[in-house]
Formats: structure tokens, sequence, C-alpha cells
């Protein structure tokens, strides 16, 4: 799978996706993951890539020109105009089963904003789809394009070592996961559930799925009424 993220600051997003699982699947050519700088795609001889918003108001909007001139050359490579993500928080929120669906892509990108957004005429032009990590602003779409980036790599086939990892964790089925333990068996006096140390994986995975909706309930009680009208809905 490929990414393609075009950003005015190439270097925050490669540096935060170098690392742990995201980079080792990188090394072995199960992703790539690519930046490609906006100010690049200027023509302004200053690099300049905003301007002040007609209408007046605070702050600068990246012009549609670079912008539009960035994607073209990831288009132009690539062969087809591949589906087109714009962080933004005017976007729904994202959701482990967006992760599912962005991953059967074999082409994405990325759009990061900055400034107090981009000329609208662009985004009409190339964006495909409007993503927000949430209720709350940040200075740019870096930020936000690396969450996406780590949550959708790890629905990519053979970038978790256990492939059973994608399919148990928090959210699936619209349920928390259930409570984890490792070695020793007692820490601080707290002793591992017994029921792990059995050895009896059917009573393990009724214990863990009373777990995961006691958990659901106390912590995320709205996701337990999603996971019952799923229930309803089969």
């Amino acid at each position: 799978m490929n990414f393609y993220i075009l950003t005015l600051f190439p270097d925050m997003v490669s540096q935060g996706l170098c690392t742990s699982i995201i980079g080792r699947a990188v090394e072995k050519n199960l992703i790539h993951i690519e930046t490609i700088n906006i100010r690049d795609y200027t023509t302004d001889k200053h690099k300049k890539v905003d301007d002040y918003p007609y209408g007046g108001g605070a702050g600068m909007v990246m012009q549609a020109q670079p912008v539009y001139d960035a994607w073209c050359s990831v288009v132009e490579r690539v062969g087809h105009a591949p589906r087109t993500i714009y962080l933004t928080p005017q976007g729904p929120t994202f959701q482990q089963s967006m992760a599912k669906e962005y991953a059967k892509e074999t082409d994405l990108i990325l759009l990061c904003g900055h400034y107090e957004g981009i000329d609208e005429r662009v985004l009409e032009e190339i964006v495909t789809d409007y993503v927000s990590i949430g209720d709350y602003v940040l200075t740019g779409g870096e930020l936000p394009a690396m969450v996406l980036v780590d949550a959708i790599s790890r629905m990519v086939p053979g970038v978790l070592s256990n492939a059973e990892s994608g399919t148990t964790e928090s959210f699936e089925d619209n349920l928390l996961e259930y409570p984890q333990y490792s070695r020793p068996e007692i820490w601080n006096g707290k002793r591992v559930p017994e029921i792990l140390l059995s050895g009896n994986h059917a009573k393990v995975d009724e214990w863990r799925r009373e777990q995961s909706l006691l958990r659901t309930a106390q912590r995320r009680p709205d996701l337990l009424e999603k996971s019952k009208q799923q229930k309803n809905a089969e």
C-alpha cells in the first residue's frame, strides 16, 4: 500500500513514521510512505504558498495552485487519481471501520492543511474524503495524517506480526479491548486472573468477552449501544 502525504513539513511526518511497527513495515516493503513538499510546487520565487483570505479575517490561507500541482505530481506518477483525504476538523471523526476501508486502497493521498486552511476551490477539485481525528483544532494536518497512516497500516496484511492482533483490539464489534496481563504472575500484591492461567481457551475467550462488555459499559457506554444495534441488525 502506498501513502502520499502532501505537506509543508515533510520532515515532521517522515521522522514520525520511521520507527516501530510502521518503520519495519516500510523496510519490508509492505507499505510505502512518501512525503511531497507542497512548497516545491509554488511558482513564487520566495516559496510562498499562502496569502490573505478574501473577505478579510485572521490568518492566512494556503493557495490552490501549489496544492493542486503537488497533487498532480502524484497522479501523473501512479497513473490515476487516488482517493484523496483532507485532514480537517470539518470531516467525520476517524473510526476503526474507516481504517479498514482505506486499507483496501492501493494508493492514498493525505492532504495536510495549515494556517487557516486551504483555498476551497482546490479542495473541490481533488478531495474525495474529509476526515477529522477529533473535535479540536491543531496547527496543521501532519499529526492527523500520521494517525491515519498508523491505523490504516495495521490493517494491511503482514504489517502486524500476529495476524489476529488486528481483529482483537479495541473497537472491534464496537467494544473496548479486554484487560491484558503479562509476567510476573503477581505484581505489587496483584495477581493475574486465574482464568488466564487455566489453559482453557474457551473459558478464556468467554472471560475476555465479558470483560470487554464490562469495560465498554463503564468507559464508553455509547459504543455499547452501537454494539447492540449491530448485533440486532445481523
